[in-house]
Parts: structure tokens; C-alpha cells; sequence
């Protein structure tokens, strides 16, 4: 699974990245987390307002930060979607 991060490196940012590695570890299992900081990539998901959340490649969130649980629900969502 891949999760990526968009932002340009604002503090809400580094918060849900904290957030979402957080949210991994107590998932479990391998999850790739990139963090997207590239406005030309962010652009290329039509994401207007950041931080964002892809799982994917599906946009799951922007413009907040997600509790761990929130982020945790998702990745599950996504595992099950497979």
C-alpha cells in the first residue's frame, strides 16, 4: 500500500505525516509513506487546499489534519477495498 502526504511543508503537514506514520505503526504490516511536497505532483491529484491523504492513489482527505484512528480506519478501508 502506498500512503502519500501532500504538502508543501506547513505545519499541519508535518502533522498528519507524524499522524499517518503514527497510524501505520499500529497497523501494521509494510506501507509505503512518501511525503509529496512537489506543487506540480500535489496539482496532478487536483488537491486545492493541503495537507493531503492518497492512499492508492484515492484521495482520501484535505485541508486537515486526521486523528491516528482516522487515519487507521482508512488504511483498513483501503485493505479491504483490495
Amino acid at each position: 500500500m502506498k500512503i502519500e502526504i501532500l504538502g508543501t511543508g506547513c505545519a499541519k503537514c508535518k502533522s498528519l505525516e507524524a499522524v499517518v506514520k503514527e497510524a501505520v505503526a499500529k497497523v501494521g504490516g509494510f506501507h509505503q509513506v512518501e511525503k509529496v511536497e512537489d506543487i506540480m505532483k500535489i496539482m496532478q491529484y487536483n488537491v486545492v487546499s493541503t495537507p493531503g491523504l492518497v492512499i492508492d492513489a484515492q484521495v482520501k482527505s484535505t485541508g486537515k489534519v486526521l486523528s491516528v484512528d482516522e487515519v487507521v480506519t482508512l488504511i483498513k478501508d483501503a485493505q479491504t477495498s483490495v
